[in-house]
């Protein structure tokens, strides 16, 4: 059998695979519960002068009765801590510290939350109004103490749609294999019971700080998705600055590795396989002059991404555009793959 075939074969198992779970996932009622504890969004901020506006309001204008709004300006050099405090709001508080670091500037908004549920986000994003009760029901019971989100990128340009279907990409995982097992709590999304955190020390102060903490919580408990809670952020606008916010993830990442489907060392090496004949297979088929094959290629990637950009609110333009997406991926992860293992395995020579 002609080898090209064999790889397409391949990419065409890995991708379905997924692709038929989530469908699966479509028509599965995921346990919920109703109930209304009182909720502290916390909202960390640093040099966030001309975005936080945005989050705050977002955040104040949840469809939910009992929350707080806890903005920490983490020592920031422009007028983000003036900006926050012109909201005039009974539930919003806002703080200024040294500037420490993220993972800081939450744990300080935790000795200051008095909610039973914590929940995180960004500065630079905002929630749907919906978002505190949808992560709110996914707490089904006293065994779950954490809940992700589904997290949307805000932006037209290529990188910046390439970066919202690979988020869509994300859900449709989550929803396939992790709705009751998450391996991250997005911090631009993530809900945890205060007590959980207590019982951890608070967020931890990592690099990663949203996978460590969601990693050091699922040691006590469940930490599931919540895929109708939404938010949308910003993301870099270029390549340079996508790498080293990429960088800093992956290396992030091997070092907590474990906690979870997509986060354990046989699916990140699978997937790095997958990536490899992503990059090389399509442009063979056009270089040996297997215009069918391509064609089918194609219309799969473009196929397999078009229900869940309708399912889940996504914009048609990036379904269309997948198949250049997936190769851009594929390329990137791949150079960036290689660089995380190398600069890992160089550190313990």
């Amino acid at each position: 059998m002609n080898p090209l075939t064999v790889a397409l074969a391949l990419i065409f198992l890995w991708d379905g695979y997924f692709f038929i779970n989530y469908i699966i996932s479509l028509f599965r009622n995921y346990r919920i519960r109703e109930w209304e504890p009182k909720v502290s969004i916390i909202i960390p901020a640093y040099n966030e002068g001309e975005r936080v506006l945005r989050a705050i309001n977002s955040a104040l204008g949840q469809d939910y009765p009992d929350i707080e709004v806890i903005v920490i300006d983490d020592g920031s050099e422009d007028n983000t801590f003036e900006v926050a405090s012109s909201v005039k709001s009974p539930v919003l508080k806002v703080y200024r510290k040294e500037h420490g670091g993220k993972a800081k500037a939450l744990n300080f908004g935790l000795l200051k939350a008095s909610g039973e549920v914590i929940i995180t986000t960004d500065a630079d994003s905002y929630l749907e109004r919906e978002a505190v009760r949808e992560l709110v029901r996914r707490f089904y019971s006293d065994e779950v103490l954490g809940v992700g989100g589904q997290v949307r990128v805000m932006g037209d340009s290529f990188l910046e749609r390439a970066q919202d279907a690979e988020h869509l990409r994300i859900a449709m995982f989550r929803r396939a294999k992790e709705l009751d097992n998450l391996s991250l709590a997005p911090g631009p999304i993530a809900a945890f019971r205060r007590e959980a955190l207590e019982r951890i020390g608070g967020f931890v102060e990592d690099i990663v700080e949203d996978y460590a903490t969601t990693k050091a919580v699922k040691e006590f408990g469940k930490v599931v998705y919540a895929p109708r809670a939404r938010v949308w952020t910003k993301m870099p606008k270029s390549l340079a600055v996508l790498w080293r916010q990429r960088k800093r993830w992956f290396l992030g990442d091997l070092k907590n590795l474990g906690g979870g489907f997509t986060k354990d060392l046989a699916f990140l090496l699978a997937s790095d396989v997958v990536a490899f004949l992503d990059v090389v297979v399509p442009p063979l088929l056009l270089i040996t002059g297997n215009f069918a094959l391509f064609a089918l290629w194609w219309f799969f990637e473009t196929f397999t991404m078009l229900l869940p950009t309708l399912f889940e609110g996504g914009r048609l333009i990036n379904a269309l555009l997948f198949p250049l997406i997936v190769w851009f991926w594929a390329a990137f992860y791949l150079v960036l793959h290689i660089y995380g293992y190398l600069a890992v395995l160089l550190r313990r020579a």
